[in-house]
C-alpha cells in the first residue's frame, strides 16, 4: 500500500469521486493505533454554479477550504449532529469536493466519521502529509454504479439529476 500523493487529488470532483472507491481512509488515533476502512460510496460537488455545492453561495469562512488545492479535508457539521468528511479536489481557487458517503461496514457519512473518529478538528488537514488522516491505495478497483446525488432537495432539478454519486457494486 502507498499513500496517495497530492497530485492524485488534482482532478475535478466528478472524475475523482469514482477513483476514490476502493481507496483506504487511514485515521491515526491519539493512542497511535490506526483505523483503516475501504471507501465504498462517494458524491461529487463541483463549483459555485452547482446549486447542491456549499460554495454555491460563494466563499465563506465555512467553505474557504473548498477553494484550496485538492487533497485537503473539508469537514463540517450537518444538522447539528453529523460530522461530514469531504476531500477537496481540483485546483486552487475553484471550489469542489467529494463527500465520502460510505466505507466498508458503515453506510452513511455520519456513521463513518463516528467509526473513524473524524471530526472538525481535522478540517483543512492535508491528506498528502498528515500524520492523523490520509488515504492509501492497495491497487483495489471496485466496480460501481453512478446514480443521482441524495439529500439535496434544495438544489435545482438539473443539479439534482446529475449522476455524481458513485456506489461500489
Amino acid at each position: 500500500m502507498h499513500r496517495l500523493p497530492q497530485s492524485f487529488y488534482q482532478l475535478p470532483a466528478p472524475k475523482l469521486a469514482p477513483l476514490l472507491l476502493g481507496k483506504i481512509i487511514c485515521r491515526r488515533l491519539d493512542n497511535a493505533s490506526i483505523l483503516r476502512f475501504r471507501i465504498t460510496e462517494t458524491e461529487a460537488y463541483y463549483g459555485e454554479t452547482d446549486t447542491a455545492c456549499h460554495a454555491s453561495r460563494g466563499r465563506t469562512p465555512r467553505t474557504d477550504i473548498m477553494y484550496a488545492s485538492g487533497g485537503h479535508a473539508y469537514i463540517y457539521l450537518c444538522y447539528g449532529v453529523h460530522e461530514m468528511f469531504n476531500i477537496v479536489s481540483g485546483h486552487k481557487d475553484f471550489p469542489e469536493a467529494v463527500l465520502i458517503r460510505g466505507v466498508e461496514g458503515y453506510d452513511g457519512p455520519g456513521k463513518l466519521t463516528r467509526a473513524l473518529h473524524i471530526d472538525r478538528t481535522l478540517n483543512t488537514e492535508n491528506l498528502a502529509t498528515s500524520k492523523r488522516l490520509w488515504l492509501e491505495d492497495d491497487g483495489t478497483a471496485l466496480p460501481y454504479t453512478a446514480t443521482q446525488r441524495i439529500g439535496i432537495d434544495y438544489a435545482t432539478p438539473k443539479d439534482k439529476n446529475r449522476k455524481w454519486r458513485f456506489v461500489a457494486n
